[in-house]
């Protein structure tokens, strides 16, 4: 699988100065960590999700999340389990390359239960998403994996979502977020990523945010986003990927505040109707919060509607200038530090403090590519959305 597989070769090779890579499940971890983009949550109980995992790969995703807990009622559970069973079971006879998938499970005892009932189906399976996840609570959770893993012969990872009570509390956060740190730690080479509930983060308090305004204009919200970059998204190799909240909204019948969104970058791409529809669909403010997400250390993001793809995906790719300052930062001959003008002659870039953000734009662009001189995220978007 690889980003923007779904287009036409020629139109990458418009697109792209370096065209994303290809990667498997079998990749490397931290090259999956990266890649997941916008990875794409499911009912586990939808009767025909098997067509809609092989649609939605088709239509450029390449993470999905099959959901057991929020998304279900109570008393679906057990249906929902075996629809899973079956579902995986016609993805294995089918020819198409499923996406990378996830199972979210309520209790740890569900993870070795259902890798056992996969079957041989579970080499499509990538792992579990962990619910609520506290030291307490996660380190069952962990240990079912290694359970899984060892009955099963494959390579499981786990996606905790920090969602939790405690961890919104001021009172108890540093202490929560550090027992996190230790359970995750104990099994890092399991730990593709760390997930944020905002959702749930709101709940708390009774609050939701508007569509015309991003998880960082909450700023109890904010607040804990800063504080889980701060002590586990680290870029000295203690940290861990951390990926961007839900966005709730596809369409708003009615706004407050002006569009987000400049008419200039799509007037030069002669998109203006592009413009029109993301505005009428509340995009604007996604893509907002995609580019806050990116500049405060988030890869990735939750979605919830297939619409939401395209704009995670078209924002992450690097362009030519990024690639340029990450390739002179990184240069062997700069290993010594110092302070060079861009290539470009609008900034300065400084070695040693730049070279944490050099090797992270290197893996990004990697996984997304690195678009031509002259293209833009409106194009990027343009020809990512499905036809």
């Amino acid at each position: 699988m690889r980003h923007f597989g779904h287009i036409a070769p020629e139109v990458r090779n418009r697109l792209f100065h370096r065209e994303p890579c290809t990667f498997t499940a079998d990749s490397p971890a931290r090259l999956l960590a990266a890649a997941l983009g916008a990875t794409l949550y499911s009912p586990a109980i939808r009767p025909r999700l098997a067509d809609d995992v092989v649609k939605q790969a088709g239509r450029g995703v390449v993470s999905m999340v099959l959901c057991l807990e929020d998304s279900i009622d109570d008393a679906e559970v057990p249906d929902a389990e075996e629809n899973l069973v079956r579902q995986f079971a016609e993805l294995g006879r089918a020819e198409a390359e499923p996406p990378l998938l996830f199972i979210r499970v309520r209790a740890a005892e569900q993870i070795p239960d259902l890798a056992r009932r996969l079957g041989d189906d579970v080499r499509l399976l990538s792992g579990f998403v962990l619910p609520k996840f506290t030291e307490e609570r996660g380190i069952p959770f962990l240990e079912a994996l290694q359970v899984a893993e060892a009955e099963t012969g494959r390579r499981l990872f786990a996606m905790p979502v920090l969602e939790s009570p405690e961890l919104l509390y001021r009172e108890s956060r540093v202490e929560t977020l550090e027992g996190i740190y230790r359970a995750i730690d104990k099994f890092r080479d399991r730990v593709l990523a760390l997930r944020l509930g905002v959702t749930d983060f709101c709940s708390s308090y009774g609050l939701r945010r508007a569509p015309d305004m991003t998880a960082y204009d909450v700023q109890i919200v904010a607040s804990v986003i800063s504080d889980v970059v701060n002590m586990l998204g680290r870029a000295d190799g203690t940290g861990f990927t951390v990926t961007g909240p839900v966005w709730e909204y596809f369409r708003v019948q009615e706004r407050m505040f002006k569009p987000q969104l400049r008419r200039s970058p799509f007037l030069e791409g002669q998109a203006d109707e592009l413009r029109a529809a993301l505005i009428e669909h509340s995009m604007d403010g996604l893509l907002r919060e995609i580019t806050l997400d990116q500049a405060n250390g988030l890869l990735g993001k939750t979605c919830i509607h297939p619409s939401h793809v395209p704009p995670v995906h078209a924002l992450s790719v690097v362009s030519r200038e990024e690639y340029s300052d990450a390739q002179d930062i990184l240069r062997p001959e700069r290993g010594g530090g110092g302070v060079l003008r861009s290539a470009y002659t609008n900034k300065m870039n400084e070695v040693k403090p730049h070279r944490a953000w050099a090797e992270r734009t290197m893996l990004r662009a990697e996984v997304f590519g690195v678009a031509n001189e002259d293209i833009g995220f409106v194009e990027l978007l343009a020809a990512g959305i499905p036809g």
